[in-house]
């Protein structure tokens, strides 16, 4: 029970995170750092819509918004699952991952998954010392 306890208090310290984020606009800060989605990109939009009841808009942010909550329950139950299953699991997810952000990626009709380096924290930095160096 100790233990469930603290895998609770876990995922409640990351939901929290995930909300400042949502809050102050940052979103994903892979995004708001690089300019570029990561894998996850839309998860966070996706599970606003499904507590409003919006299972298509959900489904059109992130088709699999639904494995990380599943995977809360698995790893839960890890101790239950052969090894090769669940490292096949770990494979097969990861695969999807990467498999739905290159689609999306490559999907000019898409416009949760961006390629935008110039929107990035890290490019805003760089040509800011670039810019105050060139005019010294």
């Amino acid at each position: 029970m100790k233990k469930v306890r603290e895998y609770v208090k876990v995922i409640l310290a990351i939901a929290l995170v995930y909300v400042v984020f949502y809050v102050t606009g940052i979103g994903c800060p892979i995004k708001f750092i690089t300019g570029i989605s990561c894998m996850g990109c839309g998860m966070t939009r996706a599970y606003v819509s499904l507590f409003r009841g919006d299972f298509h808009s959900a489904f059109a942010f992130h088709p699999l918004f639904f494995l990380p909550a599943l995977w809360v329950v698995i790893y839960l139950f890890k101790a239950k699952i052969p090894k090769k299953i669940y490292k096949v699991l770990i494979f097969l997810t990861l695969f999807l991952f990467f498999a739905v952000y290159l689609f999306r990626l490559f999907d000019i009709s898409d416009t949760i998954v961006v390629v935008e380096p110039k929107s990035g924290l890290v490019y805003k930095i760089l040509y800011g010392i670039y810019s105050f160096i060139r005019h010294k």
